[in-house]
């Protein structure tokens, strides 16, 4: 590797030292649903995230709350030596896109079909620090 390739390489390590990310992919759940709960937490520190998601009664909520400790997680993995509850980590980015759907038919009078698309998403989510929202 280049030393021009190393420093931009060393400068985006940097940048991206208080950011982090977690995945879900295919979660069998609608998008629609899952916004809804999505929407309650974007923008919200960290501990009153969890709290919403762990006493929500949507179902949505219980995999959102894999998902943001995963990115704790994730979070914590990179900053070694740091605190959670000191860093005033937020949800700084949430989203939920639409992704596979499962096309089954059910019977419908007359001989007919009806088509039924039990629908999945994508969650990403991004943690940051108050002061890089």
């Amino acid at each position: 590797m280049g030393s021009r390739k190393r420093e931009s390489a060393l400068a985006r390590k940097i940048a991206n030292q208080d950011v982090a990310k977690a995945l879900h992919n295919d979660c069998p759940s609608s998008p629609r649903k899952m916004r809804l709960v999505a929407d309650i937490i974007r923008g919200v520190e960290v501990d009153k995230a969890l709290s919403i998601l762990k006493y929500s009664k949507k179902d949505a909520s219980n995999k959102l709350e894999k998902v943001l400790l995963s990115a704790m997680a994730n979070w914590q993995s990179k900053n070694e030596g740091a605190d959670i509850e000191e860093a005033n980590l937020i949800v700084k980015e949430i989203m939920v896109d639409s992704a596979r759907q499962l096309k089954r038919l059910r019977p419908a009078p007359q001989g007919r079909g009806h088509r039924i698309r039990k629908r999945s998403n994508h969650i990403t989510l991004i943690l940051g620090t108050k002061d890089n929202k």
